[in-house]
């Protein structure tokens, strides 16, 4: 077991020296081309290497900011490795460990011998300023990755071979591994959390403490949600024919219409035009088939045109990127938010996503994982939230007696229940030939909102009412019924009596290139 153990790491110190090969090849080809010297502070390098060998609390402070290949000598990242490796193993570091360190993985003479080990120790005055100096050593790495990067990528760019997109694709995973490496969030005091936490109690206090969040249109689901809250990743499952789609677009609609906060649609099943269609039928109250023949009467294409002028104006952007990559998502969403302020984010649906470029990702279920937890760290970074759809498995349909899904059901992940703050099930038990449920009511036109899993609030069921024909989904109580201002935040204005909303094309920026 322990040959075993040794030999995997052997393994993957090989791979690692491999890397660091690649890498520095590379660096040193791309400042050949431009004849300049690679941004570097080998001073400062010694610095830091002498500070975390002297002082133990000097090394907590940039162990997690700074990793070996932010220095730019190859003999200070090799003794940097060591004192890593030694932290890992909760061993002390100081000059004795470090230097034992090296000469058992081979690298003592490499890095200067001990001699070299302790004239770093020597040049420090004070480890007082050693998170500054890190500071500057990971800037100094930075911005030679960023001109590695920029040099493959002109590279690439001129070889015929070459496809653009894929291209694309491989600049934007490499400045998104840089960003995600090194621009890390601090931790927050309790005073400033505290004083965050106040000022949002606050902003419910004078919202008559019903919406915290972005409302969803849907009265009973804002009461027990308090809207959908920012950095939640929300889950919306059910089996096909439910509704899944028809629910979102039903309360991306009444977001972007009735609230005027814009949402950001990623359809990875239906086209932009088809969910267009389904949202003008919604609004109109025509059924989908006489707008897909156009089989339209006058009054009907009057109907159309008067109900549709607030569809037009809606805040909604709809892109429908067949296969998108969780790579291309952030990239998207980061745009809308600068551009546009997008206040939610939905995505039909999670199974159709890949992670990318990434082609040793393993199964299907790992790869699953990645994205949930992909789409979770999106929602904290534009501080949004996230509603992304998902299938069940085919168990529920053999499973015997009632059909309602179960957290069990989640299809391919169990990671996506995991980092889910909220797990709603649509149920329509019309769909299973079910005429009367538990109390002898009807269920004609009936569907359930099972919220199965609430992080910060109360589990429910919350019937709305499904009206097939429009697939459109509205409060239960009545198909008409309109919002209560009393329910929702200063400022919102009661739509008119059939209001509508319209969404715009995400990409539509003028001329394309493709």
């Amino acid at each position: 077991m322990v040959e075993q153990e040794n030999s995997k790491g052997n393994f993957i110190e090989n791979q690692d020296r491999t890397k660091r090969r690649t890498l520095k090849n590379q660096l040193a080809t791309a400042f050949s081309e431009h004849g300049r010297v690679p941004p570097q502070a080998v001073d400062l390098e010694e610095a830091v290497l002498g500070s975390v060998m002297l002082e133990k609390d000097a090394l907590s402070t940039v162990i997690d900011a700074l990793s070996p290949e932010a220095f730019y000598k190859e003999s200070h990242q090799k003794i940097y490795a060591a004192i890593h490796r030694l932290f890992t193993k909760s061993e002390p570091v100081d000059i004795l460990t470090v230097t034992s360190e090296l000469k058992s993985n081979g690298e003592l003479d490499l890095v200067g011998g001990p001699y070299y080990i302790t004239q770093l120790t020597n040049r420090v005055a004070s480890t007082a300023n050693i998170e500054f100096h890190a500071r500057i050593i990971t800037q100094k790495y930075i911005q030679r990755e960023l001109i590695r990067i920029s040099s493959s990528i002109i590279k690439d760019a001129f070889e015929e071979t070459t496809d653009v997109f894929e291209l694309l694709d491989k600049a934007e995973q490499s400045l998104f591994s840089v960003s995600e490496k090194n621009f890390r969030r601090d931790y927050d005091s309790m005073q400033s959390l505290v004083s965050s936490a106040i000022k949002e109690i606050a902003s419910a206090r004078e919202h008559g403490g019903s919406m915290r969040g972005v409302p969803s249109g849907f009265t009973n689901v804002d009461r027990i949600t308090a809207g959908w809250q920012k950095s939640d990743l929300v889950i919306l499952a059910a089996r096909p024919g439910m509704g899944k789609t028809a629910f979102v677009l039903s309360m991306a609609r009444n977001i972007a219409v009735d609230f005027n906060k814009p949402v950001a649609f990623f359809s990875l099943e239906m086209s932009s035009i088809q969910l267009v269609t389904r949202l003008i039928s919604s609004e109109s109250e025509l059924p989908a088939d006489k707008l897909k023949k156009g089989t339209l009467e006058n009054h009907e294409w009057e109907q159309l045109n008067s109900k549709i002028a607030k569809l037009i104006e809606a805040p909604l952007f709809i892109d429908d990127t067949p296969a998108l990559s969780i790579f291309e998502l952030r990239a998207k969403c980061r745009r809308l938010k600068a551009q546009h302020d997008i206040q939610m984010i939905v995505i039909d649906y999670i199974q159709l996503m890949t992670t990318g470029g990434d082609k040793q990702m393993g199964n299907r279920e790992q790869e699953i994982s990645t994205i949930s937890r992909s789409l979770k760290s999106l929602a904290k970074e534009l501080n949004v939230p996230v509603i992304t759809l998902s299938q069940l498995n085919r168990s529920v349909e053999t499973r015997a007696g009632s059909k309602r899904p179960l957290l069990s059901d989640l299809r391919e992940s169990g990671a996506i229940e995991q980092d889910a703050d909220l797990v709603l099930f649509i149920y329509r038990p019309e769909y299973y030939k079910i005429d009367v449920d538990e109390d002898g009511n009807s269920t004609e036109g009936m569907a359930e909102l099972i919220v199965a899993k609430h992080r910060n609030g109360a589990l429910a069921d919350i019937k709305l009412r499904f009206i097939g024909k429009f697939a459109r989904f509205t409060d239960y109580e009545s198909a008409e019924i309109m919002p209560n201002p009393n329910e929702f935040p200063d400022g919102y204005e009661m739509p008119e009596s059939n209001s509508i909303t319209m969404p715009s094309k995400m990409n539509d920026t003028g001329d394309v290139p493709f």
